[in-house]
């Protein structure tokens, strides 16, 4: 079929439209610019914070198809900010010349947390035994042979920083759960015990070449990523199990574009927990940390440029989201914000949201740790740690 969109040697110079206009699209809109990239931002509104760095704006809601026709338009190729797709609309578009990175294709396994499951099974990737809420169409739900409370239920789509997964502790939980969802679009695992959450992101690029940053440790507060420490501190056969994993799934689906995978670890081994076909939270640190960031990595293959090996030019790195507070918080936001400028070698990325609510992901902050040794980093990594959050608690800490 012929390409709609025109030829590429029409949209000069290079241009890489990003449906969604959060913090992930301004990252990669500023990753853009210092490759001299034009960016298009498909985001509803002006005020987003990719809209205050892009190139030119496509003002529709991410799933709206005559905006998606724009955006296609005027692109070489279109890449995304967040999983939550509507593929048929997309499909339509790619058949008509529209270019994915990554492929429509390639993407479809990962937007649908049971099709993950499905694929870490068929490939027999070690994750969380689990069954589809509706998997008993006749008579109640039952919990397979073996399994005991607590357990953990998520919703196929739209789940994220704790929202669509509900801990199970009893069957009165169960029991609400299934009076409150549609079964069809959730699923129960069993419950993982771990020692650590980690974190590991990786690239594709066209030729299919596999390039990935070191194994993070994650911390979680109230399901939303707290901090993350780079490199974690495991053993190096974890390490070469995470990046094996990544590899297969990778190649397995002829993904092409970075990719973000968490993992629960502890007396069961490595275990995957959940999939993210983008750039992710657990990555921010690769803008200071690294010689070509998570979102460098997305840009440079997105526009056909030579893509950098990625290598820590530190010893290691401490990630710090910054959530809203309640407002019951007694510094002001310009309190806090100058209080932790005057942290030397801290680096501060602030998003630019228009208003403050408790949990909203507002910033983060970076800092270079520059012991080589493991123990004495992961003390300098916590002095730091507590620092920043003596300036600016984590939400969970001022929750009523």
């Amino acid at each position: 079929m012929n390409n709609i969109f025109g030829s590429k040697n029409k949209k000069t110079p290079f241009s890489v439209g990003i449906v969604g206009g959060g913090q992930l699209a301004q990252m990669l809109s500023q990753a853009a610019k210092l490759r001299e990239v034009q960016v298009v931002i498909q985001t509803p509104s002006i005020n987003d914070p990719a809209a205050l760095v892009s190139n030119r704006l496509v003002l529709t809601k991410p799933g709206d198809i005559k905006g998606l026709h724009e955006l296609a338009a005027c692109c070489h190729a279109i890449t995304f900010e967040n999983e939550w797709l509507d593929m048929n609309a997309l499909i339509k578009l790619e058949s008509l010349g529209a270019n994915f990175i990554p492929s429509l294709s390639a993407i479809k396994p990962f937007v649908d947390k049971t099709s993950q499951r499905k694929l870490l099974d068929d490939l027999s990737i070690p994750g969380a035994s689990w069954i589809p809420l509706s998997s008993n169409q006749i008579g109640p739900f039952k919990i397979p042979d073996g399994w005991n409370f607590p357990l953990m239920a998520k919703a196929s789509r739209g789940g994220y920083d704790g929202k669509g997964t509900i801990a199970l502790k009893d069957f009165t939980d169960l029991q609400n759960l299934l009076r409150s969802v549609n079964a069809d679009n959730w699923f129960v695992e069993r419950w993982i015990g771990f020692e650590k959450e980690l974190a590991l992101v990786a690239s594709r690029d066209i030729d299919g070449n596999i390039r990935a940053y070191p194994l993070v440790e994650t911390s979680q507060s109230n399901q939303i990523c707290d901090w993350v420490m780079a490199p974690a501190n495991v053993p190096h056969d974890v390490q070469q199990f995470a990046y094996n994993i990544a590899a297969s799934l990778l190649t397995e689906t002829h993904y092409i574009g970075v990719i973000a995978i968490e993992f629960f670890y502890g007396k069961n081994g490595l275990m995957v927990n959940e999939i993210a076909p983008r750039t992710h939270n657990s990555g921010h640190y690769t803008i200071e940390a690294c010689n070509s960031s998570q979102f460098d990595q997305q840009i440079c293959i997105a526009a056909g440029l030579a893509v950098p090996d990625p290598q820590l030019i530190a010893p290691g790195a401490l990630m710090v989201n910054l959530l809203g507070l309640a407002e019951k918080n007694t510094l002001s936001l310009d309190h806090r914000l100058a209080e932790l400028n005057k942290i030397e070698g801290l680096n501060l990325h602030w998003y630019g949201k228009e208003k403050e609510t408790k949990g909203r992901k507002l910033g983060h902050a970076t800092y270079l740790l520059s012991s080589t040794n493991p123990i004495t980093r992961q003390r300098e990594a916590q002095s730091a740690l507590e620092r920043i959050r003596s300036i600016w608690p984590t939400s969970l800490a001022i929750m009523d």
